[in-house]
Order: C-alpha cells, then structure tokens, then sequence
C-alpha cells in the first residue's frame, strides 16, 4: 500500500510497500511500541508557561505590532503543494480548506489550546467579530471568512483571520500560516500575485521575533525553493529557520542524507513527517507515520529524533517557549517607552479651545510672549532666545542694512564725474539780469533737485526691504508661539502680514515725503556745511588757475580729489560760479545724505517700537470684529491634522495601556527571566 500500511499477517515483522522499494525489515520491541501506542499531542506548557503564551496572543488581538512592537511569532511558509496544510491538521487535528490553487488567501493565524473537555470549542476571529463552528464546517467557515476578509475570487489579502482550536490533546501554539507560494498566476489571479505573496510573507518573517517553520516537499530540491530563498534574504545563517520535510513516504530516496548535509542552513533543524492520506483519522495517521519510521529501508535510518508530528510539535513548543523567555522582557520595556512617548506627544499638543473665553484667553497670551520675544530680538538685541538663528537677530541686521544703505547712497554721489559741467549749464540756463557776482539760488535748488532724483529710488526700496525682513521675522516669532494651534496661527499669520503692510506703507509715504522735502528746500544749521565749504572754496583760485593758466587736464580739489578738466576752458565766463556752485553742492549734499541715514535709522526705530508695544495689540481686535466673531467660533474647530493625531495618539495609549496591563500579571515572571 502506498501509504505504508502494514500487513497484519506477521508478528514482528512489517512489509513496507513502496513504489520503488519492497523488502522485510525486523522490527524491535521500541519501534513496536511506536506502533501500537498512539500518544497525544498535549502540551509541554506547565502553569508559569500557559499565561506567556496567552499574553502573546492578547497583544497579538490588541495588534500592538501596529505600534512598532514585534511579537513573538511562528511563521508557516511554503512553495504550494509543499504539504503545509497538511502539517497544519496534523498539529490542530482539524481539517483546513483544500482544493487546487491558494488555498490560504489571507494571514492566519491558528491559536492551539490544548482543552481538558473533550468537546473541542473552536472559533474565528476576524473584523472585530467572532464566528462560532465545529470540527466538522470549519474548513467551510474559514472560506467564508475569506471570502469576506479579501473577496469572492483569488485576490489576497494582508487582512489577518484569527483561527482559535481549544481541543483534548493538541499543543499549546501560536501560528501564522501565509499563503503558498506561487510564480504562475491561474485564472482569475492577479498577475503580480507573486509579489502580493512575496511582500506578506516578508513582512512577517523579517522581524528577528520571528520564528520561520519552513514547509518543504522531499521530492524537491531544498536550495531552489522558493520558501527557503526567501527565508535566507532575513535569516541568512538559519538561527531561527525550522524545516519540516513533508510527502517523505512519496520520494525517500536520498532523504537522510539531504537533512543530514544542510545545504541551505537550516538552524534550528529538520524534522520530517508523513502526510495523512485520503481519510484516515488522525490517530491512524500517526500510527502509519510511526511505522513508515520505524520499517522502512531508508526512512529507518533518519535519526528518531527528528521524525513525526509528535516531535514537530514539540520542538515547535520548546522553540515557542524559548523565543517568548527571549522576547518578553524586551517587550514590556518598549511598551512602557512607546506607551511614555505618546502621553508625552498627547501632553505637548495644545488642549482642545472649547469656549470663547479660551480662546481669547489663549490668543492674547500669545500675542504677548510674541510681543516680548519681538522687544528681545528687535528692540533690544538679546538673541537668547534664537542663539543660532542668525537671520533673527534683529538690531544686528537691521544695522547692516543701514549701513548698506548709507553705503548704496553715497556711491551714488560721484562729484568727479563731468566737473563742474552741469553747474555751468544750469548757471547758464539760470542766469537773469543781476549783479555778475550774485550766485542764483534757482541754480542751487535745480542742481539739488536733480542730485535728488538721482537717489529717490534708493530710500524707498530699502523702506522695503527692511519691512520685508521685519514680515519675516515677526511671522516666525508668532509661528513659534502658535505652533500648537493651527487655526489661530493662520488668523495671527494673516493679521500680522496685514499690520505689517500697513507700517510698511506708512514708512514709505513718510520717505517719500522726505525725499519730497530734500529735493524742493535747502536749510541746514549743521556747522560742517560751512566748514566744508570754506575748505573747498579757499581752493577756488588755485583750481582756476591751474585751469586757466597752466592748461592742466586733470586739477585735485580737496588735496586727493583729482579730476579730469574737459572742455572747462571754454566757459571763462562762469568758472568762479561754477566752483563755487559745485563746493557748496558738495558740502551740503554731506549734510543732506547724513541726514537721510539718520532720519531713517530714527523712523525705523520708533516705528518698530510701536509695532511692537502698540500696534500687536491690534491683532486681538481684529479677531473680535472679524466676520463678526466667526473668526472665534472657527478657532474652536480642530484641524482635521490635529484632531486626527489626537485621536491616534489617544488609541495608542489605550492600546499600551491595555497591552501594559495584560503583561502586569506576568510581570515578576518576565523580570525573572522564569519561564
């Protein structure tokens, strides 16, 4: 029989019938032991081990892997048709979905107990329901909930589907079956289910918590199997890599010494089984697999250590047991970190505005830290609170901007170039019937208002520039106070851009007007025009002479000032006026230069000032009077950003709390390190 069924016509003497084998072999008094005693397969759990394995299952319900805490876990992997579903029964003693193609669509996850009735209770766990059935529709149940959990067809899904056996004699485990792997899709398949497949099946067997139960076929060659390359992309050496050799009475040949070589680094060993055929019960089952072991040429020969499902479930227990001793303590410290960390995020996020009062209460307290922090950096130069950002220190930026500025006008003031050629044009553009040595004050003006216009520009873009850099620095200031509060942030953001603009145009009205008063008056009392005059013009006959007489191209005023004659020689007539136009133009337009720097530096000063002590306090009541105290009512709405990590952060304290309290019963046990 292909099977390996025994002939019942010879005491101690079995007749194995193979296809390629067919001899007599003597059976000992041990092996006839094996074949007659059919011992169940109960858990090796004691009392301090069965409450580990339940606080693993707890946590693994609660789905704290969702967390980032790995458990703990058996993973059941295998090409198609490798036997695993046959493994499977074998160990839960129930039977699982058959048929052609995946059978296994979905993660599940098969939890053991081994039950004192002798009524088997066994039920399925899936979208936050349980589903209730027997041994004798639970293949049908689980394809129900399939069907349900990833579709009628043969899509797969990451969706996990909890299979719960308590029964009289099976192992206390915890497994995770994954579907076979398959490279050719069949009808109705998607055409990427390799990788469907492949992703699952990597994200369960990555962790170094898993525990990879490799299911392979005896008639294949192990180093090609996909199972087993996919297991060495995360377990290279094999340390946590078990191999079950399954359909071992189909393809003996070879065998022992396959599992004996190790090809494939197969850590944690192999263990080799027979599958059940057809409808044997699962006690005749085992009584086969103890014969086809104990009687048959080749098989015999494999170390009894690591053959049938009695010892597959034991070293899967051992293994269990172990990896849980490993895990446990390593779990409940990072329960307790995550579980620190998110009632540390919930505490750092603003409290939820659920009045007026708060709100406004709230707002103004913002308003004035904003206030003090704008004073520190822009007012009085402090850049504790900003020590490495640069772009914030205010007064020492707004002085480099000055000096710039100071700088950008004076290079616009060049009184070498041309001579005295444009005084002599407006002297003799301007020139009227007067006593010859009367210097006309419509000269002076029109050359000052064309020096003027020369430079208008210039005020105004550094108005704007300084404004811009002020926006900036008043935005992040009020950012960094309203971090925690969206809605306000962007009401105080736009507010602030708004009074922003305002002083900005302010200032620029205000330049605009000075520039205006420059250009269309001359007055200063400041005794360096005078001063700076009389130097120059002590020059005047020298200059003259040295044009005149001497016929130089190039004449110094000033003592360093060289500059290029031209055509002066051709304007005798108005040469005196002329030197004396241009010094006094150059002596006042010192004065008037100075004076822009230092009124700009004066305006920009008192207006920072007042935005800072006087006009923030203007955001507070444009809140009030917006949109009729809309504004109000909708700083009462959480952003959906923020509600949403809220309502994260609150599920994940209540799931570490939870997982925190399972593992609070075990927990002198885990300190121990006493399993």
């Amino acid at each position: 029989m292909s099977g390996g069924k025994p002939s019942s016509k010879r005491k101690g003497v079995e007749e194995y019938e193979d296809a390629s084998v067919n001899t007599e072999v003597e059976v000992d008094v041990e092996h006839e032991a094996i074949f007659h005693d059919h011992v169940p397969i109960v858990s090796y759990y004691n009392d301090r081990i069965t409450p580990h394995l339940d606080a693993v299952d707890r946590l693994r319900q609660l789905q704290v892997v969702n967390e980032g805490i790995q458990l703990p876990t058996i993973v059941v992997v295998g090409d198609q048709s490798s036997g695993k579903s046959s493994v499977l029964e074998s160990l839960a003693c129930i039977n699982l979905p058959r048929g052609d193609g995946i059978c296994t669509r979905v993660p599940l996850i098969m939890r053991l107990k081994h039950h004192p009735s002798l009524v088997p209770e066994i039920f399925l766990q899936f979208n936050d329901k349980t589903v209730h059935t027997d041994e004798a529709h639970v293949a049908d149940a689980i394809n129900l909930a399939t069907d349900e959990i990833a579709g009628n067809g043969k899509d797969i899904s990451n969706t996990e589907l909890t299979l719960v056996v308590k029964k009289n004699g099976v192992p206390d485990l915890t497994l995770v079956d994954l579907p076979g792997i398959t490279r050719v899709p069949v009808h109705g398949q998607p055409a990427n289910i390799y990788e469907q497949i492949a992703n699952i099946i990597m994200k369960y067997i990555s962790p170094d918590e898993s525990v990879i139960l490799n299911v392979l076929s005896a008639s294949v060659d192990f180093s090609t199997c996909e199972s087993i390359m996919m297991s060495q992309k995360v377990d290279k050496n094999g340390e946590r890599t078990l191999a079950v050799v399954t359909k071992v009475d189909k393809s003996p040949e070879g065998l022992p010494e396959k599992v004996t070589r190790n090809d494939v680094n197969i850590g944690l060993g192999y263990v080799c089984v027979r599958n059940r055929i057809g409808n044997e019960s699962y006690e005749d089952a085992r009584k086969e697999e103890a014969a086809l072991f104990a009687t048959h040429q080749l098989l015999s020969k494999i170390d009894k250590s690591t053959v049938g499902i009695q010892v597959l479930a034991q070293n899967l227990v051992r293994i269990q047991a172990n990896i849980i001793a490993k895990c446990l303590p390593d779990i409940v410290r990072k329960i307790d970190e995550k579980l620190k960390k998110s009632i540390s995020e919930l505490n750092e996020m603003p409290r939820r505005l659920l009045s007026v009062a708060e709100v406004m209460a709230v707002f103004t307290g913002i308003i004035g830290s904003s206030q003090e922090s704008l004073r520190k950096i822009l007012v009085r130069g402090e850049i504790d609170e900003y020590p490495r950002k640069k772009d914030i220190h205010g007064t020492a930026r707004l002085v480099e901007m000055l000096n710039q500025f100071s700088t950008d006008l004076h290079n616009c003031s060049d009184h070498t170039k041309d001579f005295m050629m444009k005084e002599i044009e407006v002297l003799e553009e301007t020139k009227g019937i007067q006593l010859p040595n009367i210097l006309p004050h419509t000269a002076i003006l029109t050359i000052l208002q064309q020096k003027v216009e020369e430079i208008s520009e210039l005020p105004i873009r550094f108005v704007e520039k300084v404004w811009t850099y002020i926006d900036g620095v008043v935005i992040s200031v009020l950012d960094r106070h309203s971090e925690n509060y969206h809605q306000l942030k962007l009401f105080i953001r736009r507010a602030a851009h708004e009074l922003v603009d305002k002083m900005k145009d302010r200032s620029i009205d205000w330049v605009t007007e000075i520039v205006q008063m420059e250009k269309e008056t001359d007055y200063t009392c400041n005794p360096e025009y005078m001063k700076e005059w009389n130097k120059l013009i002590a020059q005047q006959q020298a200059v003259i002479d040295n044009i005149t007489k001497f016929g130089y191209s190039k004449v110094t005023i000033d003592g360093s000032r060289e500059v290029v004659v031209g055509d002066l020689r051709g304007h005798m007539d108005v040469l005196l006026q002329a030197f004396d136009l241009k010094t006094r133009m150059i002596a006042y337009w010192k004065i008037v230069l100075m004076r822009l720097v230092d009124n700009m530096a004066l305006h920009l000063q008192l207006s920072i000032r007042n935005l800072v002590n006087k006009e923030m306090k203007k955001i507070v009541n444009a809140l009030l009077v917006t949109d009729g105290g809309v504004a109000i009512e909708r700083m009462l709405e959480e952003p959906p950003f923020v509600a949403s990590k809220r309502e994260r952060l609150n599920t994940s304290i209540k799931l570490l709390r939870e997982s925190k309290e399972v593992l609070a019963n075990i927990g002198d046990k885990i300190e121990c390190g006493d399993l």
